[in-house]
C-alpha cells in the first residue's frame, strides 16, 4: 500500500535535506536547512512551544525551543524527523490533515532555494488530495487579502472562492502551485491571475499563509 503523500513527503524532505546539507537555503527568510527541521522537530514534539508559529506575541518561545532543538547534531535532527515514532501525527486521519500541505510546503521551500528547481509532476490522486485540503485552509491563509479572491485549478476547472464580492480576481494553476501561493511562496510556476488592476495590485502585495 502506497504511504499517505505526508510521510512521502517527510521522507523526501528528509532525503533532500541530508543532500544539500544542514547550511543550505530554504525560502523561510533566513532559515537554513537545520533550522527548518528544527521547526517541524518543535511543531511535532513540542506543541507547547510551537504555539509561536500562530500566536505573535509568543513567537520567542517557538524560537528559543528551536534553538534549543539545532544543538543536536544535524543527522540526529534529520533520522529523528524521518522517524517520529509514537506521536498523534502518526494516527493516518491527523497525519493527511496536519502534515500533508506543511511537509509539501516545507518540501518545497527546501527545492526552490536551490539553483535549477523545476516542478516535480504529482499523481492524480495526490493532486486531488493537496486540491481538497488547500480550499479547506485558503479562507485563512487568505484572510488579509482584502479583496475578492478565487483560485481555479488549471488542469480540471474546478474553482472555490476564498473571499467573496463582485470583481474577484482568479488565480488559476496547477493545485500545488496554488498551496504554494496561498503560504506565500513567491517562488511558483504556472499561475494566471485575472481581475481588476487595482484588485490585482492588492493580492500581489498582500500576505498570505498562517
Amino acid at each position: 500500500m502506497t504511504p499517505p503523500l505526508a510521510r512521502r513527503e517527510r521522507h523526501e524532505l528528509c532525503d533532500l535535506a541530508l543532500t544539500v546539507g544542514e547550511d543550505a537555503p530554504t525560502l523561510c527568510g533566513d532559515w537554513t536547512v537545520k533550522d527548518l527541521i528544527a521547526h517541524l522537530l518543535v511543531r511535532e514534539n513540542r506543541p507547547w512551544s510551537a504555539v509561536g508559529i500562530v500566536v505573535p506575541p509568543l513567537a520567542g518561545l517557538t524560537e528559543k525551543s528551536m534553538e534549543r532543538m539545532a544543538r543536536k547534531e544535524f543527522g540526529v535532527l534529520v533520522e529523528q524527523l524521518r522517524d517520529p515514532g509514537l506521536t498523534a501525527f502518526r494516527l493516518e486521519p491527523v497525519e493527511v490533515a496536519a502534515n500533508t500541505l506543511e511537509y509539501l510546503v516545507h518540501h518545497e521551500d527546501i527545492r526552490r532555494a536551490q539553483p535549477g528547481w523545476e516542478p516535480r509532476v504529482l499523481g492524480p490522486a495526490d493532486l486531488g488530495l493537496i486540491w481538497k485540503l488547500g480550499r479547506r485552509s485558503g479562507r485563512l491563509l487568505a484572510r488579509r487579502v482584502g479583496v475578492p479572491l478565487r483560485i481555479h485549478r488549471s488542469d480540471t476547472g474546478a474553482e472555490v472562492t476564498l473571499a467573496a464580492g463582485a470583481d474577484p480576481v482568479v488565480v488559476s494553476g496547477p493545485p500545488a502551485e496554488l498551496v504554494l501561493f496561498l503560504f506565500g511562496r513567491e517562488q511558483t510556476r504556472d499561475l494566471t491571475f485575472e481581475g481588476p488592476p487595482e484588485n490585482l495590485a492588492k493580492v500581489r502585495n498582500a500576505e498570505f499563509g498562517v
